[in-house]
């Protein structure tokens, strides 16, 4: 059994768990609520603190720390990184990255109630692009995590299947991939309290990163854009 510390910030939510044998015993999370975006930079330490005052412990008391590992936003990926590795650093744990999509179809899979047979976990990456990967009840990744292009022929070779399709980049492919058998869920997101089942699982097999050469899963690379406003 193992007592660990997981972090989540890799879309516009924020989230810090301690599990317990896989179980959550403790949480915070801040969504987005439509008028300003999570600040990961400032609320993260403020949720690692909380959560281990009321837990009563020290981060030197936690046997790993998880963190969403990619793929997701850039800026949140990297905050969530550097803390991480700081944190483990600091009372020398082991680190865990844990595949953010997998935390998506665990939040599925403990919401759905119903007959599935694989769960498509998807990201927003802007227009009609998504990052996704197949799944089973079981985490199981039955295909790479890669950006797909959402057309009327994604998902051909499934259809007859029940797919459960989840995170915040379901809903804009709802119409195009209408499907008697494609189940759609709102409101599922990538969130620290669902982590504990994966990060556990990590842990009892020794799958630790590297601390210093541990990188996030970006999927593609950063590109930095100018502001279309005036700079004089």
């Amino acid at each position: 059994m193992a007592r660990i510390l997981n972090i989540e910030t890799s879309t516009d939510y924020c989230s810090v768990s301690i599990s317990n044998d896989g179980k959550c015993t403790h949480l915070r999370l801040m969504r987005p609520d439509g008028t300003r975006k999570v600040a990961h930079s400032e609320m993260l330490a403020v949720f690692v603190k909380e959560v281990l005052d009321e837990a009563k412990l020290k981060v030197s008391d936690m046997d790993a720390v998880a963190l969403s590992g990619g793929p997701g936003s850039y800026t949140g990926l990297r905050i969530g990184a550097s803390t991480s590795k700081g944190l483990c650093f600091g009372s020398n744990i082991p680190l865990i990255s844990v595949n953010t999509l997998l935390i998506i179809s665990a939040m599925a899979k403990a919401k759905y109630v119903g007959n599935y047979d694989l769960i498509v976990p998807m990201i927003d990456a802007r227009r009609m692009e998504v990052y996704t990967m197949l799944t089973d009840g079981k985490f199981n990744k039955l295909s790479e995590v890669g950006a797909m292009i959402i057309t009327e022929e994604s998902f051909a070779e499934h259809k007859g299947k029940k797919l459960l399709f989840c995170g915040n980049g379901a809903p804009k492919c709802k119409d195009i991939l209408a499907n008697d058998g494609f189940i759609f869920m709102d409101d599922i997101y990538p969130s620290a309290e669902f982590m504990g089942e994966l990060s556990e699982s990590a842990f009892s097999a020794s799958k630790f990163e590297d601390l210093v050469y541990y990188e996030p899963f970006y999927l593609k690379e950063f590109i930095a854009t100018t502001s279309k406003k005036s700079l004089f």
